[in-house]
């Protein structure tokens, strides 16, 4: 059954050609900055959040143009926190249909060859530099399509801690 798996994953990038194999790494980076990014959130954001706090409440007055910038400052360093990552993963779901437009140039490159040196007489010859050009542009979609929920997800949240943060920091005492 693995061997059938590896079969056909090795089919695919053979006919997808080389520029599959930078949409797949390139969608291996956006994952991994997903992932670093759902990580952070599971695991290290609620001890920012509660050293913000708790910084907050060990304020004496809470009143004060100074208290006012400390609580701006203590919400903006926990938006950074939460920021981290967000525009590299912008960029790389940005940059995944551009590879899979760079696999459909260098695939109808193929098929031009071809009919430069065949003629238009052989569809079979041609068929090579079709899925070269259609394959990497399917795979760049879905990287960019995968990509653009879990971006909208994390940006989702972010906005709603942050929400959440601004209304547990109050200014009465």
């Amino acid at each position: 059954m693995f061997m059938h798996a590896y079969e056909q994953v090795y089919l695919f990038t053979e006919r997808g050609g080389d520029v599959l194999f930078a949409i797949l790494g390139i969608i291996l980076l956006l994952w991994f900055f997903i992932f670093e990014r759902v990580a952070y959130f599971n695991f290290t954001h609620k001890s920012v959040l509660t050293r913000a706090l708790q910084e907050w409440e060990t304020r004496q007055e809470r009143n004060s143009w100074q208290a006012h910038q400390v609580r701006f400052d203590l919400v903006a360093q926990v938006e950074m926190a939460l920021d981290s990552n967000t525009r590299t993963i912008q960029m790389l779901v940005k940059i995944c249909p551009l590879f899979g437009l760079l696999g459909t140039i260098t695939g109808m490159i193929e098929v031009f060859d071809v009919m430069a040196s065949m003629g238009s007489a052989s569809p079979r010859a041609m068929a090579s530099g079709i899925s070269k050009a259609t394959i990497p542009t399917m795979a760049g979609m879905v990287g960019a399509l995968t990509g653009v929920f879990a971006i909208s997800m994390i940006q989702r949240y972010v906005r709603r801690q942050k929400a959440q943060l601004e209304d547990k920091l109050t200014f009465d005492h």
